[in-house]
């Protein structure tokens, strides 16, 4: 990766001495009229903050749980909460095409059709431009899709995206955008990124302004550090109310999406949240957060839920092992999730192992719940200047393993 000289932050931040974390927040709370960011404690790059919005506050660094769909996968909207989720993502083109943008408009939006009056964020379907690449045809106006439902054509503009999000009533909006696929030559990701700007100022000025919403630009540009502060230039001379660092977690691993991310972030403006898009496993969580990122999502914690696999502060345990069949321990029990303090791991592996919907839902509450735990943390660590402390402990638990066998 190239390096170059960051750009100079012609923005400053609002910072307020650190204050205790408030802990898990009821959906709804802290709602307020004009979208907001304060940066309350900073510890290196690493950033302590809250974000205000017309359906409550977001305690960053923040985990949004993915309900694609319009549900988190597997679990109840008060499950959800539970573990500590002031936000959830969902995503434009799935929603689109079933039920449906205009349906859900008519019956009250998103926050009242799945029973969440929190934050939603919602994805503009940018992702499927590169995921669906095989259904889709492309061009500078926009994205024709075919349906991988029924084989309907579908057109996404940057128009249609952000009228969409407005349809389905999302917090916050993202711009419409292609992710550029990882490998990409650096002609086809200057090319893949500078058409994701035009389709920004696009989205930009397809945005109806609402108080307490938002609309978050997207950094592309693969990793190549030139293009990614061409970006940055071109978004924040646009100018939006958050901006996110698309184009990683596709293929590029952990080393080269932290070198990204070094030479991207502080770039950005001190006084608006950042959101790395897609990311990722705990220690990528811990990396970022390092780098300055405020929100993640991911659908991690729920997938590897349903397939058996839990991540605990000793690392990732595989619950579907014979090596758990007798063994009446907690699955962690550093944890307050019902998984952990109501059942054993002999009881999880049997569910898991008898294709049981229960075991699916519990594991998958336990792993959204030790997500939360980990960003509640990493706040707590930053308000008191310990990130450096916390990465250690964090590292050396990860790297001690799962307990031993009984």
């Amino acid at each position: 990766m190239t390096t170059h000289a960051p750009l100079s932050d012609t923005t400053s931040a609002t910072t307020t001495p650190a204050r205790p974390d408030t802990g898990r927040v009821t959906a709804g709370q802290g709602a307020g009229d004009v979208f907001g960011y304060t940066l309350m404690a900073e510890d290196g790059m690493a950033r302590r903050g809250r974000i205000v919005t017309a359906h409550g506050a977001i305690d960053t660094p923040a985990f949004m749980p993915v309900g694609t769909a319009g549900t988190v996968k597997g679990l109840t909207p008060e499950q959800v909460a539970a573990t500590g989720a002031q936000i959830l993502l969902g995503n434009t083109y799935h929603l689109m095409l079933r039920p449906g943008a205009e349906r859900v408009d008519r019956l009250g939006g998103l926050h009242r059709f799945m029973n969440w009056p929190a934050p939603i964020l919602t994805d503009s379907g940018g992702f499927q431009v590169m995921s669906l690449a095989a259904l889709r045809k492309l061009d500078d106006d926009g994205v024709t899709f075919r349906s991988h439902l029924d084989g309907s054509k579908i057109r996404l503009t940057p128009e249609r995206s952000i009228e969409i999000q407005r349809l389905l009533d999302a917090t916050i909006t993202m711009c419409f955008d292609e992710c550029t696929p990882f490998p990409a030559t650096y002609d086809q990701a200057a090319s893949s990124m500078r058409l994701s700007m035009r389709w920004a100022g696009r989205s930009r000025a397809a945005f109806v302004e609402r108080p307490g919403y938002a609309l978050f630009g997207i950094v592309q540009g693969g990793v190549h550090a030139d293009l990614r502060a061409e970006s940055v230039a071109r978004l924040t001379e646009i100018g939006f109310e958050g901006y996110a660092v698309g184009g990683l977690a596709v293929g590029e691993g952990f080393d080269l999406m932290c070198q990204t991310l070094d030479v991207t972030t502080p770039l950005l403006p001190r006084n608006r949240p950042r959101y790395l898009m897609g990311v990722g496993r705990p220690q990528d969580l811990v990396a970022a957060v390092r780098r300055g990122i405020d929100m993640f999502d991911c659908v991690m914690p729920t997938r590897s839920g349903r397939t058996g696999q839990a991540f605990t502060r000793r690392g990732t345990v595989n619950i579907r092992n014979a090596r758990h069949a007798d063994d009446p321990r907690p699955l962690d029990e550093a944890c307050g999730c019902p998984a952990c303090t109501q059942y054993s791991r002999a009881y999880l592996h049997h569910l898991h192992k008898a294709g049981e919907i229960l075991g699916a839902v519990l594991l998958t509450q336990h792993n959204l719940w030790y997500y939360q735990d980990l960003m509640r943390d990493m706040r707590d660590a930053i308000s008191t200047s310990g990130m450096d402390a916390f990465t250690q402990d964090f590292d050396a638990g990860q790297a001690e393993g799962d307990l031993p066998p009984l």
